[in-house]
């Protein structure tokens, strides 16, 4: 039986609109209540034209005129999805939680876009029991299998990010410098990167105490595994995902024209180091990191291309063998998963640009989108942390500002991230509640590590020799696995 939207006036309430979403209502209702408890009448009313007017853009693929020039009603989830978020978290600049009205606001609406999901459904077999006591076996309709594993996944994800920054209400020793302060005015709290207009986080003279930098270091840790879940997912979507005709081609005939000499003869040696190969690139910044990107994701598909063509005569055939091209490929791919954990903020590479653009599957649209601005806000509140922990650290030790400055390479590289954890952090699978055989125990760090330490440590036994999967090459990293893993 379908719920009933309630509209009042003068006094008295009618029934004025069908409605068939009774989760969706109960929600809207839930929002539309008072901090005393009251119904605000008429909100959940005008919450579902705003619901309309949102998915009547979505069926004309964002094309007003009705002219059946939009775009895919994946590609407009997608586009949905990342504007939503981006209009609710913006840079979120400060360690803060959210306004009230805004966070419902984002638990509203991106509920409407997820509800997509509730509906896309594949076939499995069940018995069922006739009156008579025959048992048959019939074809039932449930979820979609990657959809019922990843999207509960992702909405724990979310509310752990959105409990992280409420965690930031109480705190009271360190703040950010407003524009009428007087060191702001004499420039002595502006940032001194390329991000400016970030306010600069103040501590006290001596530092955070000692048990705010161990509380902050547990936050930093449970977002960093927030992070590496959310990248995982998202990996794990986008290699699912088809690649377009028309990305494939604008690629060049061999992986050695893609790569350039150097990159290739490093990588189809004989003995294969990423991190020497790491060290040797010039990444000194975002631009040259993506171009990396985009040039080795460019050469594993055009391997992959060459390893299924049936065709030997056809223009990706050569005279490498499939093992060969099995092996460079690996390792590639080996070299760009740490490439992506050491720079995990760099924009998407035009293999992903495309995949998404192209992409048809509106459940790898939600997943993938989804997923994507989730990775964009936990890396945003690490780099927060990051600030905080980075002027304690100068406030305890003021000598190491002034050598910083000298002792600092002119060619900056891009900020980094540090995956290892506290001995006392929790690890995702205890958030998650998920409780799978990790089969290591947690390295031990001091509490005291030096803020600036920030690389990645390099991943022990790289093999490159054979198939591993995402996941496996994410453990190798230090990382935790994902929900994913559970498939």
């Amino acid at each position: 039986m379908p719920n009933r939207g309630w509209w009042c006036s003068s006094g008295r309430c009618e029934i004025v609109v069908e409605w068939e979403g009774r989760n969706q209502l109960a929600n809207m209702e839930k929002v539309a209540r008072e901090s005393d408890g009251r119904l605000r009448f008429g909100s959940a009313y005008e919450y579902m034209e705003l619901m309309k007017e949102k998915f009547a853009k979505l069926l004309l693929g964002e094309d007003m005129s009705g002219g059946g020039k939009g775009v895919s009603s994946a590609l407009a989830l997608s586009n949905a999805i990342t504007n939503l978020a981006a209009s609710v978290f913006g840079e979120q600049k400060r360690l803060e939680p959210m306004a009230a009205e805004t966070k419902a606001r984002w638990r509203k609406e991106i509920d409407w876009l997820l509800s997509v999901t509730d509906y896309i459904v594949e076939f499995v077999p069940s018995k069922q029991t006739s009156k008579d006591g025959v048992s048959m076996e019939i074809m039932a309709t449930r979820q979609r299998n990657d959809l019922h594993m990843n999207i509960p996944a992702l909405r724990k994800l979310d509310w752990m990010l959105l409990d992280c920054l409420d965690n930031f209400k109480d705190q009271t020793e360190f703040y950010y410098a407003s524009k009428d302060d007087e060191e702001s005015q004499n420039g002595k709290t502006t940032r001194k990167d390329d991000k400016w207009w970030i306010p600069t986080p103040k501590v006290p003279p001596n530092g955070l105490s000692e048990v705010t930098r161990k509380w902050l270091q547990y936050q930093k840790d449970s977002v960093n595994q927030v992070l590496k879940a959310a990248m995982a997912i998202n990996a794990q979507v986008l290699s699912e995902m088809e690649v377009p005709e028309n990305y494939i081609e604008s690629l060049p005939k061999n992986g050695r024209a893609s790569l350039g000499d150097s990159i290739y003869k490093s990588i189809t040696d004989d003995f294969f180091d990423p991190d020497f190969l790491l060290s040797t690139l010039d990444l000194s910044s975002e631009h040259k990191i993506l171009d990396l990107k985009n040039r080795i994701e460019a050469s594993v598909v055009i391997w992959k291309r060459k390893m299924h063509a049936k065709d030997s005569k056809s223009s990706w055939g050569s005279g490498v063998s499939s093992e060969k091209r099995e092996l460079f490929g690996d390792r590639a791919e080996t070299f760009l998963l740490i490439l992506k954990h050491r720079f995990p903020g760099i924009p998407q590479s035009e293999l992903d640009i495309s995949k998404i653009q192209y992409n048809k599957d509106v459940g790898h649209a939600i997943l993938e989108s989804y997923s994507r601005i989730l990775e964009s806000l936990a890396f945003t509140v690490l780099s927060r942390i990051e600030d905080v922990r980075q002027a304690d650290t100068l406030a305890r030790n003021p000598s190491n500002a002034e050598q910083k400055k000298h002792t600092q390479n002119v060619k900056q590289e891009p900020e980094t991230l540090n995956s290892t954890e506290t001995p006392t952090s929790k690890t995702l699978l205890d958030f998650m509640g998920w409780n799978l055989d990790q089969g290591e125990t947690n390295t031990k760090k001091d509490s005291h590590d030096d803020a600036d330490a920030k690389h990645l440590s390099k991943p022990a036994n790289v093999v490159t020799n054979k198939k591993i999967s995402y996941i496996e090459r994410l453990e190798n990293l230090g990382g935790s696995r994902s929900p994913t893993a559970r498939h």
